[in-house]
């Protein structure tokens, strides 16, 4: 797209291309999902003693059986109108392509190379893309390594939160787009660990140590513990996630996007043909011969 300068002469525009539309009421139910999905993963900090999620036997399994109708939601709704087959012809590569990479690493010492695509097409295709894209790939990659079970829908949510927050990341370009795209791959490789260890914290609340959730205690008491748990178990892991996301993000950020960018000019997500009536043809006629000649184009 360009416009025209002060001088006259046109100039570049920077549009931002959106593979999925994410409408009002899409982006309705992705708020009323992200806040209970904050509640999901937190709620042992959040909760008051003595309130009706304090208790460590029911609210784990409740908010298991909730998320993944609440992601069916919201899928549901950005899907609706605001994706045409073109974007879900380039989703289910880019999902295929990220479910076989994610086992490439096998979460040896954390390292997961599937990150750095959610967020160079979140950033490249859009915030609705990347948060499909996101929960879409782990959902196929869990049913590729047989990774299914009560962590899934907390695992899509999140992923589904880093592809969606890569698209909303401000307009940058070249070398101080690819240092914004890999410094936000490090925060969200460490990000994301954080939000599994809290879906696992309260699980493990029946070992009586003092990394273990107390239900009734003190928020502060119940942080400590959590930042204690952290650190024993998980930020060995979460460290090389981050390292590798924005490696491969400032390695694979210029082509990447290239191609990305390019797919979506080409494939005009969102565009809607028409077909206009053909002009009505004239008759003339000279030294006895008659000729029909068609104006305009068909």
């Amino acid at each position: 797209m360009s416009a025209r300068s002060t001088t006259g002469r046109p100039r570049a525009v920077q549009v931002r291309p959106r593979a999925v539309q994410v409408r009002p009421r899409a982006a309705l139910a992705l708020g009323v999902v992200s806040a209970l999905g904050v509640v999901a993963f937190g709620w042992p900090l959040l909760v008051q003693p003595g309130a009706a999620l304090d208790g460590t036997t029911a609210a784990p399994w409740l908010f298991v059986l909730l998320l993944p109708l609440l992601l069916a939601v919201v899928l549901a709704e950005v899907a609706d109108g605001g994706m045409d087959v073109k974007a879900v012809a380039v989703l289910g590569v880019l999902a295929a392509v990220g479910a076989a990479l994610r086992p490439l690493g096998g979460g040896t010492a954390g390292i997961e190379p599937v990150f750095f695509l959610l967020v160079l097409a979140g950033r490249a295709m859009g915030r609705g893309f990347g948060l499909v894209l996101g929960a879409v790939t782990l959902f196929a990659s869990a049913l590729l390594t047989a990774g299914v079970g009560p962590w899934l829908p907390f695992q899509m949510l999140a992923a589904g939160w880093v592809g969606f927050l890569a698209g909303c990341l401000p307009p940058a370009r070249g070398r101080a787009e690819v240092a914004l795209l890999a410094a936000y791959g490090a925060l969200a490789g460490l990000t994301y660990g954080l939000l599994m260890n809290l879906q696992l914290w309260p699980f493990v609340t029946g070992l009586d140590t003092g990394l273990s959730y107390v239900a009734g205690d003190p928020v502060t008491d119940n942080l400590g513990r959590f930042a204690a748990f952290t650190l024993a178990t998980s930020l060995g892991f979460d460290i090389p996630r981050a390292v590798t996301t924005a490696v491969l993000v400032a390695v694979a950020a210029r082509p990447v996007l290239l191609a990305l960018r390019r797919v979506s000019r080409k494939a005009a997500f969102g565009a809607v043909g028409e077909f206009a009536a053909a002009a009505e043809p004239t008759t003339w006629s000279a030294g006895g011969t008659t000729a029909t000649v068609a104006q305009g184009r068909p």
